[in-house]
């Protein structure tokens, strides 16, 4: 019988697929980054407030400890979100997620930072080679420097979000947690519409077959998604969390691939620069593997 961390990190790398989707989802959608981000929250949410009335009202309960955290993580998954969709309009999927696979390596150096534990010699190694594969692809799309400068620091935001999270889950309900960080990141977005007067009533129509692939987003991709993504994280840690988050581009990038064939091709510079980021982080992991096995 498989044990629970195990059943957990298989049940993890199917959320990882899925998130793999959102990239391509927040491609095929026709509106710009922030109005998507408010119908993905909102909708994701609003899905979540149903099944609590309908199944466990008592889930709409909050420690009031975790009020002011859940609101951070809110704001924190929110920014992510529209920048990694801002990424994908500029720049393509391709590129946001060759920026995302840095997540495990920027929460093994912002971990220790953030806890107060002694930053090992072996996360610098493989963070500097992580640098060399994001200068080669820096240097190989430089026409695309703002998407991938964009691209990376919603990756700083996805790190933190998961090293907050990892902390709150121990004391909160999962799908709890979720919620109001939907929720608040939804109203968030709502309120920067409001006072930028940057977006109109227009910038939320829905053309095509934008409501079939927002709802998709919103329900399976985020409701269901996000609510596991959180959960496991009781039986994972948020270095393990973050190399399978690591995994997402080559998931994102193959799907693309095949949904779009040659419009997602970049240069073989590109693709060297993301094969270097990723081995770093495999390498990454089965290092630290094998540390700690001989801990044991």
């Amino acid at each position: 019988m498989p044990s629970d961390r195990s059943k957990n990190l298989l049940l993890f790398h199917f959320i990882v697929l899925l998130f793999g989707f959102t990239s391509v989802l927040g491609a095929l959608i026709s509106i710009s980054a922030l109005p998507l981000v408010i119908y993905r929250m909102g909708l994701a949410a609003f899905g979540l407030a149903l099944y609590f009335l309908v199944f466990h009202p008592n889930y709409f309960y909050l420690p009031r400890h975790l009020w002011s955290k859940v609101f951070l993580g809110g704001i924190i998954i929110g920014s992510h979100w529209v920048t990694f969709f801002y990424a994908i309009k500029i720049a393509g999927v391709s590129i946001a997620l060759s920026m995302m696979a840095t997540g495990a390596l920027i929460t093994a150096i912002l971990d220790p930072i953030i806890s107060g534990r002694k930053l090992l010699g072996y996360e610098l190694i493989f963070g500097s080679l992580t640098s060399v594969g994001i200068g080669l692809i820096y240097q190989a799309e430089f026409k695309h420097i703002e998407g991938i400068s964009i691209a990376l620091f919603s990756a700083l935001l996805s790190s933190l979000f998961t090293i907050l999270n990892a902390k709150m889950v121990k004391t909160g309900r999962p799908i709890t947690l979720s919620f109001y960080e939907l929720f608040v990141g939804s109203i968030l977005g709502l309120i920067i519409i409001l006072f930028s007067g940057q977006f109109t009533i227009e910038s939320f129509e829905l053309k095509d077959l934008d409501i079939f692939w927002i709802s998709i987003l919103a329900f399976l991709c985020t409701s269901f998604a996000f609510n596991i993504s959180i959960k496991v994280m009781r039986h994972l840690s948020s270095f393990t969390i973050m190399m399978v988050i690591s995994l997402e581009p080559i998931y994102g990038i193959i799907l693309s691939l095949l949904i779009w064939n040659e419009k997602e091709y970049l240069s073989l510079n590109f693709y060297v620069g993301f094969l270097i980021v990723i081995s770093s982080i495999l390498m990454s992991g089965i290092y630290k593997l094998k540390k700690e096995a001989q801990k044991k």
